[in-house]
């Protein structure tokens, strides 16, 4: 009986060991493989969240592997394990708006008229986030801007493929402007607001309504870092940035296909830039080219790539990207003259940086009125670590001081 306990002891022994010497070899080569530039402020503390998160992901790549369970549900299971207090400012209230699952943040404080209503759409990729993930940011935003903030928890990717989280936040937005007597809401004032893959959802839903709908026109759109496009990999921002936590260029690029197709076959045609043809390509030149970035911004090592062409088969796989709820830098100019109101915020070290200056030059040149901000010291994601496990980066509390100022100026 010994030498058996001793034996099991043993194994636990090697076991443990190994899986730690598992994880902290994948831990340093995804770090060895990561950059953080010196114009990013106190990194050291961004390294530590980028450890933390590849470590997530590391363990849920062991667990999957050993059929415990998949990556995916493992890294959601640890973002949704946060527990807040009850806030002594806010009613906040877990409903359904057309079989979505949506959280209300309503001011406690007495209002002497309507308030302003924020449909707000998380980030993640369309494969992580939640209502949990995004809860401390929407109090904030509740509180400091006194709107009635809508956190809309839709379905995401793989197991639901575009369109299913454009149409989730199109339902609930249309819900809810339906019913917006319930919630003291102005009608005419109604904003969509969403970061990285939510501001990419934002957008969508906009373009949407402002393309004909009975109901009232939004007031505005709050795109936060937001991923527009999927034409365009190449892009100066996604060569500079490609290896700058927290979105690789690659992962930019993963995170697109999983949401069109369940899966990341054809990656590196589409980071080589070889899914699209190139006739289609060029008649997107306009709107998605180089030319349309300032100048300032190519100075950091950017190098024109050359236009590939792609066989009839990938493109097959990926034509949808042509959609422009899929990637609303691509609606025509009918349309995007009829948007409301803008702010976009860019980070300098974000693969995403041009895809929101692009954005920003569509909409002027077709008289939206655009508010932009843009966060010098900035990276992807830096507004979502809001307070993340007692962290906080002075850029993003600045990003987020001009969401509120923005939304108190409407």
């Amino acid at each position: 009986m010994a030498v058996v306990y001793t034996l099991l002891v043993l194994f636990l022994a090697v076991f443990v060991a190994g899986f730690i010497l598992l994880v902290m070899g994948a831990i340093n080569f995804d770090f060895s493989n990561s950059e953080i530039p010196p114009g990013v402020n106190q990194p050291v503390k961004l390294r530590i969240i980028h450890i933390i998160l590849i470590s997530r992901a590391v363990v849920g790549k062991i667990l999957e592997n050993i059929g415990i369970c998949s990556q995916v549900s493992f890294v959601r299971y640890i973002q949704g394990r946060k527990t807040l207090r009850v806030d002594p400012k806010l009613f906040i209230k877990d409903l359904w708006f057309e079989k979505v699952p949506v959280r209300i943040y309503q001011p406690k404080v007495p209002s002497a008229s309507q308030r302003r209503g924020v449909m707000f759409f998380h980030g993640g990729g369309w494969v992580f986030g939640s209502l949990e993930t995004h809860e401390k940011l929407c109090r904030s935003i509740a509180r400091e801007s006194e709107s009635v903030v809508v956190s809309v928890g839709y379905r995401l990717a793989p197991e639901h493929k575009y369109p299913a989280a454009y149409e989730d936040c199109l339902n609930a937005t249309i819900h809810f402007m339906k019913n917006i007597e319930h919630y003291g809401v102005d009608p005419a004032n109604v904003i969509v607001c969403g970061d990285s893959a939510g501001g990419n959802l934002a957008a969508a839903v906009s373009q949407t309504l402002a393309g004909g709908s009975d109901l009232p026109k939004l007031r505005a759109q709050i795109l936060i870092y937001p991923g527009l496009q999927a034409v365009d990999f190449n892009l100066p921002s996604y060569q500079q940035n490609h290896r700058v936590p927290l979105l690789f260029r690659e992962r930019a690029a993963f995170y697109v296909l999983q949401y069109l197709n369940g899966n990341a076959t054809n990656l590196e045609e589409v980071l080589e830039g070889s899914h699209i043809p190139i006739d289609i390509k060029l008649n997107y030149r306009k709107w998605v080219s180089p030319d349309n970035i300032p100048e300032k911004f190519k100075a950091r090592g950017y190098k024109p790539h050359v236009l590939l062409d792609c066989t009839t088969e990938v493109y097959e796989t990926v034509k949808r990207f042509c959609e422009p709820n899929l990637c609303p830098l691509l609606a025509e100019d009918a349309l995007i003259r009829q948007l409301p109101e803008s702010f976009i915020l860019t980070c300098e070290y974000d693969v995403l940086r041009d895809d929101g200056l692009l954005y920003k030059k569509r909409l002027e040149d077709n008289g939206v009125r655009v508010t932009w901000y843009h966060l010098e010291d900035g990276f992807h994601g830096v507004i979502g670590l809001y307070d993340y496990c007692g962290f906080s980066f002075p850029a993003g509390k600045r990003g987020l001081d001009s969401v509120v100022n923005f939304l108190k100026s409407l």
